[in-house]
């Protein structure tokens, strides 16, 4: 009965450390502790993470002030990075999680989208950017499945 009750518990622990393990976490940040609402005003910053720090669907997330910090929990869903902040361009074309390049980035129609090389962000600029958001998104949702 103890090992069945043990058992339990090691699921259950298994399952609420893989929540929401799709972002791309280093450091114990997503986006390694990179500003996501600085994208938004033109800047690329690391937040500071003995001030300015949140936790949002069991993820820490860093911000260079208590401004940014509050805009982002009035709207994170405006923030949050497509693909969980994985390279854009590898989730259309290869389908699978690359890690991305905090300062290789583009906001297209309020949305941010992250790139794990300048090449791969061009190749998603110039080609056809509908198609391969079409792509990247099922990806995405096959992988969010799983």
């Amino acid at each position: 009965m103890k090992t069945k009750i043990t058992l339990i518990l090691l699921l259950i622990c298994l399952v609420a450390k893989t929540q929401n393990s799709h972002n791309y976490i280093k450091k114990d940040y997503v986006l390694n502790g990179y500003d996501l609402v600085s994208y938004f005003n033109n800047q690329i910053m690391e937040g500071d993470k003995n001030k300015f720090t949140l936790k949002y669907q069991n993820q820490l997330y860093a911000f260079v002030s208590l401004e940014n910090l509050k805009t982002f929990e009035h709207g994170p869903e405006k923030y949050i990075p497509q693909y969980g902040g994985h390279c854009s361009y590898a989730m259309a074309t290869l389908g699978k999680k690359v890690s991305p390049n905090p300062e290789v980035f583009e906001i297209r129609e309020g949305k941010l989208y992250f790139f794990h090389r300048q090449k791969g962000k061009e190749n998603w600029q110039n080609g056809d950017t509908k198609a391969l958001k079409k792509q990247a998104d099922m990806n995405w949702i096959h992988i969010t499945k799983i």
